[in-house]
This record gives C-alpha cells, sequence and structure tokens, in this order.
C-alpha cells in the first residue's frame, strides 16, 4: 500500500511539471507540497468602475450607503495609501492586468495614436502576460465579467477570453475611437461564442444582471477541486450607465436627479458584492477566498449633470478621473481572508495596483513574472514580521496631455507638461496637495526629474507629450 500511494505521488509530482511545460508564457509553480497546492485560496477580485476615495462609509462617506463594503472593511483590512494603475480606465486596468507600472506600459491611455493620424483603442499585447494566464498556467479556473477595456473591438483574441480567462462574460461596444459596429447593450461571452442582450428595465442596474451572470456560472461551471479567479468588473458608477432599471431609490432626499442616480448606482453596486459574498458562504468557499475589493480610478465629473463635489467623493484629495493627483489615483482597496487578515485593520503602506500580480502570484505559490514592476504585499496582508520595501512609485499618461506624478515615502511630485516645473507635496501634512514645497529640496527635484525622463519606454501609441514624437 505504501509502494502505491509512493507510485501515485510521483505520478503527480510529473504531471504537474509536465503541464508547467506545456507553454513559454507559463511561470511554473515554486517547489512545494502537494499539500500547499491543494490550499490555494479562491481570489475574488472586485473593481468598481470610477469610484472615488471618499465614495465609502469606511472612507468617510456621510451620505451615501455602503453596509456591506463597510462590513467587508471592519472585518478586514483597509488601505489608506492605495494607488490605482493610472487616472482612467484602460491604462489602470492595464496596470492591474500585468503587473507593469503605466510608464513602461503597453496601454497609457484609453486612445492611442496610429500611424494613419487616427486616434483609437490600443490592446495588450501578446507578449503581455496576464493574471488570468499566469494563475489559469497554474491550475485556477479562471472567469470574467463585465468590462474589459484591454481589447480591439475587431480583434476576439484581445478580448478577455482570448487573455486567459476560460470563461468570460464581456461587454463591447462602438467607440467614437473605433469604427467597429458593437451593439452597446449585448454582452458577449467567451469572445463571440454567444451574445446574450442586456434590458436595463428587468434589472436593478447593469452590475445586478452581470451579478446574475455570476452566480449563474458558479451554480453551473464551478469546479471545486480547482482554485477559482473570478474577476467581476463592474459598471457603477461610471457615467455612461445613465439610466438603471430600479429609480426608486433616494426619491425621498430631493437631490438633484443625477445625483440620485449617482448614489443609487453605488447603493446598488454594493448590493451585488453582498450577494456574491452570501453565495460563496453557502458554497462553503468563502472561508477560503481571498476578497479584493478597489477601483480603476477617481471619482467622475461626467454624465448628465453629475459633480462629484455633490457627495464629496473625494473627501480631502484634489482632482478626479484623469487627473494624477491625488483625486485621480488614490482609490479605496479593501482584502478580506478569513483567518488570514486581520479583522478591523488599516495599513497606510504607499501600494499600487502593479502590486497585485506579485502578491497574488506569491498567494498561489507561482515565480513572479520578470515583466511586473510591482512588489508583494502580502507580508502586510498577513501582518507578518518580513519588511516590504519600495523606492518609489511612478505613473505617466497622455489623457488630456502629458503628464507624471511619484509618490517617494512621505512625498508626492507631479509634473503637467513636458520637461514643465515639477511641483512637490507632503502628503503628511498636506493630502489636498495645497503647498508646493519643491523650492525646499532641490536635490530631490533633480532625482525626480530623472525618473520622469528615464523611467519609461518609448511607446509608438503615445507620443511623449501627447501628439508629437518622442524627443530624446
Amino acid at each position: 500500500m505504501q509502494k502505491t500511494y509512493i507510485y501515485i505521488l510521483c505520478l503527480m509530482v510529473i504531471s504537474l511539471q509536465s503541464c508547467g511545460e506545456k507553454s513559454k508564457k507559463v511561470h511554473k509553480s515554486k517547489e512545494t507540497t502537494v499539500t500547499e497546492i491543494i490550499k490555494k485560496p479562491n481570489i475574488l477580485f472586485l473593481l468598481a468602475d470610477d469610484l472615488g476615495y471618499g465614495e465609502l462609509g469606511s472612507y468617510g462617506q456621510k451620505i451615501l450607503e455602503t453596509p456591506v463594503l463597510d462590513s467587508l472593511a471592519r472585518e478586514g483590512m483597509r488601505f489608506t495609501n492605495f494607488y490605482a494603475g493610472s487616472a482612467v480606465c484602460s491604462p489602470s486596468r492595464a496596470v492591474l492586468m500585468t503587473g507593469k507600472k503605466s510608464s513602461t506600459n503597453t496601454i497609457r491611455a484609453n486612445k492611442g495614436y496610429y500611424p494613419d493620424g487616427s486616434s483609437r483603442r490600443v490592446s495588450l499585447q501578446k507578449e503581455d502576460l496576464t493574471l488570468a494566464e499566469m494563475l489559469g498556467d497554474n491550475g485556477y479556473q479562471t472567469a470574467f465579467i463585465g468590462k474589459w477595456h484591454l481589447g480591439l473591438p475587431d480583434d476576439v483574441s484581445s478580448w478577455a477570453h482570448g487573455r486567459g480567462f476560460q470563461y468570460a462574460v464581456q461587454e463591447q461596444w462602438s467607440h467614437k475611437y473605433d469604427q467597429s459596429n458593437f451593439d452597446g447593450p449585448m454582452e458577449y461571452i467567451n469572445g463571440m461564442q454567444d451574445s446574450i442582450n442586456f434590458d436595463y428595465t428587468k434589472w436593478d442596474s447593469h452590475d445586478d444582471y452581470r451579478t446574475n451572470l455570476a452566480l449563474d456560472y458558479l451554480d453551473k461551471q464551478y469546479n471545486k477541486d480547482k482554485p477559482l479567479f473570478l474577476f467581476m468588473s463592474f459598471r457603477a458608477p461610471h457615467g455612461h450607465e445613465k439610466v438603471i432599471g430600479n429609480n426608486t431609490l433616494y426619491m425621498d432626499k430631493g437631490w438633484p436627479a443625477a445625483e440620485r442616480l449617482h448614489a443609487a448606482k453605488i447603493n446598488l453596486l454594493d448590493k451585488q458584492v453582498g450577494r456574491l459574498l452570501k453565495k460563496l458562504d453557502a458554497m462553503g468557499q468563502l472561508e477560503n477566498t481571498l476578497v479584493i475589493f478597489t477601483s480603476d480610478n477617481g471619482p467622475h465629473h461626467e454624465g448628465e449633470g453629475h459633480d462629484h463635489e455633490f457627495f464629496n467623493s473625494n473627501g480631502a484629495l484634489k482632482g478626479y478621473k484623469r487627473d494624477l493627483y491625488e483625486g485621480g489615483i488614490r482609490v479605496p482597496m479593501i482584502a478580506y481572508w478569513k483567518g488570514k487578515i486581520n479583522s478591523n485593520s488599516t495599513n497606510n503602506l504607499v501600494a499600487g495596483f502593479q502590486d497585485f500580480m506579485p502578491t497574488l502570484a506569491e498567494i498561489a505559490n507561482i515565480e513572479t513574472p520578470k515583466q511586473s514592476n510591482g512588489i508583494s504585499i502580502l507580508p502586510v496582508l498577513l501582518n507578518t514580521t518580513k519588511k516590504v520595501n519600495r523606492k518609489y512609485l511612478n505613473w505617466e499618461t497622455s489623457e488630456k496631455g502629458f503628464r507624471q506624478s511619484i509618490r517617494i515615502n512621505h512625498l508626492k511630485g507631479v509634473r503637467y507638461g513636458v520637461n514643465s516645473t515639477i511641483e512637490l507635496y507632503d502628503m503628511n501634512t498636506d493630502i489636498s496637495e495645497t503647498k508646493n514645497i519643491a523650492a525646499k529640496y532641490p536635490e530631490l527635484i533633480q532625482k525626480i526629474d530623472s525618473i520622469f525622463k528615464n523611467d519609461r519606454t518609448e511607446n509608438q501609441y503615445y507620443p511623449y507629450g501627447g501628439k508629437t514624437k518622442l524627443k530624446k
């Protein structure tokens, strides 16, 4: 009997090794025991769209109601110095999905400039390994539902299903930057294998509908013998969703219609998070699930009449979506993992989207892909004594002109325009970025200038300074 057990164990190890050699893109698991492989947690990643730093009760919001997410923060860890990958949708999600910061990423704005003079979407390149590919190649079942924003409308291989998600329900629509004809309310399953139409009158909101799709996936396609990576890319509270099915919330408040809609979308988003957590709990999987909630950038100032200042969506932060001031890039981040992450904990580590890839790699016992510029924050999540060292976080975008920013410890540098003056702010005493102290730190300003010029790569789709060619 003992010989038989050893023989079977050897076969399992050989099988794992052979699976790791199927593709050059596969990142092999570290040397580990079979027991450790079985203990890989599920990962539920929840991404809001344009949710401001101050729009959750757990982050100081006094009016908007988010009881589920506030409870999740109490039961998990709340980060106060956490940053999105960029200040707008596509480049921020590209950083999240690849672990590559915005100054070296393939995607750096919502649109890129092409040789024919047009401006339209840019997709991740095939050599850009995604989180889904990394986890899927190492035993995870991977699923994506919602807004992708990292591909070309007419190139299905660049959609979520073609980038490592074994199951994907993805929205796709025509955009002013693209000529492809896609119906906005349509959701596409596994590329274009199938499609379903979203009728807003039958659901409280788009996120309500998408959560139903996720619950259906968990009921019918979930394999309890494999760890799960489920990425929920919500729509709320983006201004694109101008009408929702449940238009009865907050009727008694006397708010402008645009603000009532905004509040309702956030409240309904919170409700969907609760439905997902309840489902995982009923399945007996919540205890073995790492839950991450964050937003792709700061609050929007879009839609028909919405003003991000109405609900004080950013608290004391300056700026909003598309800004590289704090309001555009500092976002809420909540992590929950029962028995692993201390409840009701707050952390002020300076961290960001590029850290998700190395963190999830370590959690899943995978070697961190070399492309990632991030660091693993797992020691912080688990409250270990291991130190997490970071030199700086930096950003670059050509959205509304060329912009750069950097966070070095408690100091924040910002530059709007090519080779323009660098501003400097102290995040310990001036979170609103009102007092430029650059004159007090001439050596640091020189260092920041060098980083801005050198810690970046050329990108044919995003010429330096916007529409002008890169000057060396």
